[in-house]
């Protein structure tokens, strides 16, 4: 059986022309999970506050937002970076989310897990999770703020894989896309510490910084322009506001979204198939001169209703790979293997 499509990430063939300060980094077009360019993007790394993208996700989701939150001892004694709560202090659940993104609280990441995990160790056992449901195969997280810890780490890869997942989120977007929130809890606003967003490249959508002595600086950030979004990450990268300029200035210049299929009936060879999604794709004007779509059918014995895989490709490299049914299938079959590959594979099949 096939998902409606399965997207594989790959490196763009020619080797790019640019240089990143990073130990690690990886640039990712948010929709299809192709990797631009990467460096050491898939080795396991202490990751520092980027950790606090899957805490704001994990807290989005729990659909408990409005609820309000009594902030206990622990959160308030936590050490590191801080939107300083105080012990018993009643505060939304949505403005702790606030603080842990734009000003990088690590008692506010303390305060959501509690509330939202019941503790701070089951919070973290949520985040594990999730990062197994998202294909996040070269992580592992102990805590909620990103603290240095021996079993807390994850990759550029799987933060980029992240960052694309919590961009789908409308209030994740538009919290990490705030230059500045002011709580009711505080007389003074929190300024966003993303000075890609609020100063130095304009197509900046959101991200998250990060730093520790041993980490040294992260930076996870998107950006968007002429429809394209782009995730950049970078770790332990002395110069990573420059790092993530370049990746992108790379990326929007040498790639354009083409699309590939159009969802619907399509004819060939006198017989009549149904394509069941959109599909979009980043690539060079070379690629896209070179791209072929080859089809394979599957033996009616496999599935009666199956027609086939058809596999988009550069020089016998698969990129992208659809099924063919003979008609239009059922949805919840789509969506039920559209979710389970991407949960094993880590790639963000389309949705349909």
């Amino acid at each position: 059986m096939f998902t409606a499509c399965l997207l594989l990430p790959q490196v763009a063939n020619a080797s790019p022309s640019i240089s990143v300060s990073a130990e690690h980094a990886v640039l990712l077009d948010a929709n299809s999970g192709r990797v631009l360019f990467e460096k050491e993007a898939y080795e396991s790394s202490l990751i520092a506050s980027t950790t606090k993208i899957m805490t704001a996700i994990i807290a989005i989701e729990s659909g408990k937002l409005s609820e309000e939150v009594k902030v206990s001892e622990r959160a308030t004694r936590t050490e590191g970076s801080s939107i300083y709560l105080t012990e018993g202090e009643k505060i939304p659940l949505i403005d702790l989310v606030y603080g842990l993104l734009l000003r990088s609280g690590n008692d506010s990441a303390v305060a959501i897990a509690e509330h939202v995990g019941g503790s701070v160790e089951g919070f973290t056992y949520l985040m594990n999770q999730k990062a197994r449901w998202l294909g996040m195969q070269s992580s592992h997280f102990e805590n909620p703020h990103g603290l240095d810890g021996e079993s807390h780490y994850s990759s550029a890869y799987d933060l980029a894989l992240l960052m694309a997942y919590a961009m789908k989120n409308e209030t994740f977007r538009k919290v990490t896309g705030s230059e500045k929130f002011k709580s009711d809890n505080r007389s003074y606003p929190w300024q966003n510490k993303n000075k890609l967003l609020t100063s130095l490249y304009d197509p900046t959508t959101g991200g998250k910084t990060g730093f520790t002595k041993k980490a040294g600086r992260t930076l996870v950030s998107s950006a968007e322009k002429d429809g394209m979004e782009l995730v950049a990450v970078t770790l332990n990268a002395p110069d990573d506001w420059k790092d993530h300029e370049r990746m992108y200035e790379y990326g929007f210049e040498n790639y354009e979204t083409y699309q590939l299929q159009e969802e619907g009936f399509a004819v060939s060879n006198g017989n009549e198939y149904y394509l069941p999604t959109d599909i979009f794709y980043p690539l060079t004007e070379q690629e896209k001169e070179q791209m072929e779509s080859v089809f394979h059918p599957t033996p009616s014995t496999q599935d009666p209703q199956l027609a086939g895989v058809r596999y988009f490709q550069i020089a016998d490299q698969s990129l992208v790979q659809t099924a063919v049914w003979k008609d239009r299938p059922y949805r919840s079959f789509i969506s039920e293997w559209s979710a389970y590959l991407k949960r094993i594979t880590g790639v963000v099949p389309w949705s349909t």
